[in-house]
């Protein structure tokens, strides 16, 4: 019987407060909406030289979209400690909807977030218009058309932002490279299936999980020297890394609140727990350096190890 207190780390995940904001994307059908996800996602992995931290929070079927087509919910994280937090968010917003969505064929893009702090991103976007694009109620929701050449597009007036959570992570060590991947692949299929988070990284899964700071003055981030396997000899006793492991896959998890960390992680944990391979599953933090935004480990699958 699988023994998650001894698999699972007794540690804790040091997340941080975020701004963030949410559309939701419909298209004609899942190729020009997964098309349209890519594009809008790009380069969205890490906020350490990325613009945001961006991902699918959930895919939406036709019943239940405005327009009855298939959908896709998308987050956008900016860290809360950027001084320029919300015009940075707008301008992120701005420029994904504008460029991303707003080219690709079939797609429209909603708000999903009713809040008296909102961008009015519609307006602007619709300038592209012309002079021709004009305001509407479509399917439900008031906001603009603009016309092009595949026809039209159209996108809510304004598009709302609230504080939410970054930073969420979970280390998977597996005694082979494809253990590792398969156990953090796992755990980010199965927060793709938990409301109100995302998983930014390519396919969900980080393989060069960072440290804060260098000895490079001018980099904030570095690698983990401490748990590549291929410095475990040359660091000697410096190495963190267990006897046996010879990879460490990650996955970073944002999201509305803790309880969508907690709830996410918990998630990630139960189903990468029985992976072949898997040497440990835990998680990074500073100390409270980084941020004060706790999900413990032990704590979340308390059910699961009679804690």
């Amino acid at each position: 019987m699988l023994d998650l207190r001894q698999l699972v780390d007794d540690t804790y995940a040091e997340g941080f407060r975020s701004l963030y904001g949410e559309i939701l994307l419909t298209g004609r059908d899942r190729t020009w909406l997964g098309h349209a996800v890519a594009a809008v996602t790009g380069h969205a992995s890490s906020t350490i030289l990325c613009d945001c931290e961006a991902g699918v929070g959930g895919w939406v079927d036709a019943a239940d979209t405005p327009d009855g087509r298939p959908g896709a919910i998308v987050q956008f994280h900016v860290p809360r400690f950027r001084k320029d937090r919300r015009e940075h968010l707008e301008k992120v917003m701005l420029a994904r909807i504008s460029q991303n969505a707003l080219t690709c064929p079939t797609i429209r893009c909603f708000n999903r977030l009713d809040t008296p702090d909102f961008f009015k991103l519609g307006r602007k976007i619709a300038l592209f218009g012309d002079g021709y694009q004009f305001r509407d109620v479509r399917h439900g929701e008031r906001g603009w058309v603009i016309p092009i050449l595949g026809g039209e597009f159209f996108l809510s007036r304004r598009f709302g932002s609230m504080d939410g959570v970054m930073g969420g992570n979970l280390w998977f060590f597996g005694t082979t490279e494809d253990a590792a991947i398969l156990a953090a692949q796992r755990a980010a299929e199965a927060v793709e299936s938990v409301p109100d988070t995302i998983t930014p990284f390519p396919g969900g899964v980080a393989a060069s999980g960072s440290k804060a700071g260098s000895r490079y003055s001018f980099m904030i981030a570095s690698t983990y020297a401490e748990y590549c396997p291929t410095l475990r000899d040359r660091l000697g006793e410096r190495s963190k890394l267990p006897a046996g492991v010879r990879s460490v896959m990650e996955i970073i998890i944002n999201g509305r609140d803790l309880g969508s960390l907690q709830a996410a992680t918990r998630a990630a944990i139960l189903a990468a727990a029985d992976t072949p391979g898997l040497a440990k599953i835990s998680a990074g933090n500073y100390g409270g350096r980084l941020g004060k935004t706790f999900v413990h480990l032990h704590e979340v699958i308390s059910d699961q190890i009679g804690g």
